[in-house]
């Protein structure tokens, strides 16, 4: 419970949508319970936080709302 209260919850590592939020915290919920149960370590909460934290820019860049009027970068 105080690694979701205080670790998971910090700015600097979490996504910035409401969305991606979400998905975060599932993520991180998901792994926690895979890495309990299938790897028996007892810092589950710790891991699982560790790899959320190193998938966050993946989850902003898909859950960015895109800029009205704002066509896609064309290549060359």
């Amino acid at each position: 419970m105080l690694g979701a209260l205080f670790m998971a919850s910090d700015m600097v590592g979490s996504p910035v949508t409401p969305l991606g939020i979400w998905i975060y915290g599932a993520l991180i919920g998901f792994l926690t319970v895979i890495i309990r149960l299938k790897g028996g370590l007892p810092e589950g909460v710790m891991y699982a936080i560790l790899l959320g934290n190193a998938v966050t820019p993946l989850i902003d860049q898909w859950t960015q709302p895109r800029i009205f009027g704002q066509r896609k970068a064309q290549d060359g």
